[in-house]
């Protein structure tokens, strides 16, 4: 018999997450010259494009376009920032044409406090609504 350590490992980091989109391009474009992710690969038979950070740790969002979807799923990222960033990130955003939003949706000058979680956090949706 071998042993088992019950306690999960501790995670690094983001390393992918998948969002369904209506536009590959608009979406690829989005997340490489607004949010400032490389672009990873791109597989347009299978409308997919991965786009990710080469320096330090892996991190990779693909982008799909969906086949019919009745429910216009609306997800989301949580980028990992230093405190600088999140504060200049505001201004940062309105100055390529995106709207900074708070915790519940509306727009925002400066980044909110999450006391619970606890996290400095701004808030944007991509072409999609995600």
């Amino acid at each position: 018999m071998i042993a088992v350590n019950a306690a999960m490992p501790k995670l690094l980091g983001l390393y992918e997450t998948h969002l369904t989109v209506a536009d590959l391009k608009t979406s690829t474009d989005f997340y490489r010259d607004v949010v400032g992710l490389e672009s990873a690969a791109s597989f347009e038979e299978r409308k997919v494009a991965s786009s990710g950070w080469t320096t330090g740790r892996l991190a990779c969002s693909a982008f799909g376009k969906p086949e019919p979807d009745p429910l216009r799923m609306r997800l989301h990222i949580a980028f990992r920032m230093t405190v600088e960033g999140v504060l200049q990130a505001p201004a940062a955003l309105k100055a390529k044409g995106v709207e900074p939003l708070g915790f519940t949706g509306e727009p925002a000058t400066e980044p909110v406090v999450l006391g619970w979680m606890p996290a400095l956090s701004i808030y944007f949706k991509d072409p999609d609504g995600h």
